[in-house]
């Protein structure tokens, strides 16, 4: 019984060997050697694999293409910035100090002078702390006008983010037209009338805006004609907010010539008309 299953076992064995050997590919799977490539056909690879990421500057540039036995010129003329003359740098600091001197209201763009307490004819007239000013954010007022600082401060900030960016093709806007500052008077002068804030020193009406080649841009004669219609409406808009209260040619008879501007404060927002 033993000697049969070697003999079958045996058999298959040899059986499995042929079919392996009938299988076998024609060629050898190990892979051939790489050829050895010519001298002149040597692949030499690139001095720099990483690209230039900066165009080389015009110094570099000649220096590569100069010959190696020529020395290296420098520019004809330094690039660093001259230094400003000392003369100059006075000028600068005498005029900050002349415009720091003559500021008011802790702001060196807005210009003129303390006048202190200013007493009114009536009961309810009157400022405490009034400051006369002449300019805002370097625009000139047509004359001194009398305020508090609250109403100078937000003159300032309407002349500096709106006035003068609306006029800025035009203009440069040099000059406003006031048309009345502080006055102890009652409201558009009528008889009973309640205190305008004109006479608490809260208020100031503009007229016109004057440019930097003399035209003048008034809001009686531009407020209904172009070109002048859209950039008075602008200034006029810009100033509801920094303002409590803005009146213009819209509102009433009384401002049909000019903007009033006050400083009011209402709970109910800036009453803009």
């Amino acid at each position: 019984m033993r000697g049969l299953r070697g003999c079958i076992w045996t058999g298959l064995v040899v059986l499995m060997a042929t079919a392996a050997h009938a299988a076998a590919p024609d060629t050898s799977l190990v892979p051939l050697k790489r050829p050895v490539a010519a001298a002149s056909e040597t692949i030499v690879a690139p001095a720099r694999l990483r690209p230039v990421l900066r165009p080389a500057s015009p110094q570099v540039t000649a220096a590569a293409a100069r010959p190696a036995d020529l020395p290296l010129l420098g520019p004809a003329h330094s690039i660093r910035p001259f230094l400003r003359p000392k003369d100059l740098e006075q000028q600068i600091l005498f005029k900050k100090r002349k415009l720091r001197k003559s500021s008011v209201c802790g702001d060196i763009d807005i210009q003129g002078k303390a006048v202190g307490r200013v007493p009114g004819k009536i009961k309810a007239c009157g400022i405490k702390d009034a400051v006369q000013i002449t300019s805002v954010s370097g625009v000139k007022l047509s004359r001194p006008s009398t305020m508090d600082c609250g109403t100078a401060k937000a003159l300032n900030k309407w002349v500096d983010k709106t006035v003068k960016p609306t006029f800025k093709r035009r203009g440069p806007v040099v000059e406003l037209q006031v048309a009345a500052h502080y006055a102890c008077r009652t409201r558009n002068n009528r008889k009973g009338a309640r205190v305008s804030e004109h006479g608490k020193g809260r208020a100031i009406d503009i007229a016109g805006f004057r440019m930097a080649d003399g035209e003048m841009v008034t809001v009686l004669n531009g407020w209904r004609k172009n070109p002048s219609q859209k950039q008075l409406i602008k200034v006029w808009r810009g100033a509801c907010g920094p303002f409590g209260t803005v009146l213009g040619p819209n509102s009433d008879r009384y401002h049909r010539d000019h903007f009033h501007l006050d400083t009011a404060r209402y709970r109910s927002g800036p009453y803009c008309r």
